[in-house]
């Protein structure tokens, strides 16, 4: 009601967040904030309000027993004020050339990164490890962790095995070729001998057949 009385607009918001968007969309000329707003203080706010446009003009409000408070968060900001509630229209015309005058400093805004602390993001949990993945057809399936495994034998070539019975064998076929020889030889002599006519036994012999 005062500020229009001036033929002044004003817009009003609930919490610092607003009242920084508000500030950077409208560019106010002047700014009216408190030290206990919801989501962000007014202290901060007004930071953020003086870093954003150097020329913002910030009055603190506050009541008595917060007094020492806005005035600290005024000289932080660098605000051309601080307002003590409750007011009156005398108490705003006594005040109303400082707030238009110079605007001070705002020695606060070197700290201004140190209000707003980097939250370190929690590290995900560990995932469990994955299962191994199944073996290929046709290949050969790993080796379980614990069982152990015999040597490996040296390549040795394979034994050649004879029986007794390839052995028997083997003998009576030298022994049969052998008295043949001898046979053969034997009837030989005897047919240059005169004593045996092979013409007439191969005769016979194939007469019988």
């Amino acid at each position: 009601m005062v500020l229009r009385k001036r033929d002044w607009n004003a817009e009003v918001v609930k919490d610092g967040d607003k009242a920084v968007d508000e500030f950077v969309a409208l560019r106010p000329d002047l700014v009216f904030i408190a030290v206990d707003i919801p989501t962000l203080d007014g202290h901060v706010a007004a930071l953020e309000m003086r870093e954003s446009d150097p020329k913002a003009r910030v009055v603190f409000v506050s009541s008595r027993g917060r007094i020492d408070l806005a005035e600290d968060a005024a000289y932080s900001a660098g605000a051309v004020g601080v307002l003590m509630t409750p007011f009156t229209d005398s108490s705003i015309e006594e005040a109303w050339s400082q707030w238009m005058g110079k605007i001070p400093e705002a020695p606060g805004l070197t700290d201004l990164d140190a209000l707003y602390p980097t939250l370190e993001e929690p590290e995900p949990p560990e995932l469990p490890p994955l299962p191994g993945m199944p073996p290929l057809p046709g290949a050969p399936i790993p080796t379980m962790e614990g069982i152990e495994l015999p040597p490996p034998q040296p390549n040795e070539p394979a034994p050649t095995l004879v029986t007794t019975k390839n052995k028997r064998k083997g003998r009576w076929i030298i022994r049969l070729f052998i008295l043949l020889i001898i046979s053969g030889g034997a009837v030989g002599g005897a047919h240059y001998a005169g004593i045996l006519d092979l013409n007439s036994l191969i005769d016979q012999v194939m007469g019988l057949v």
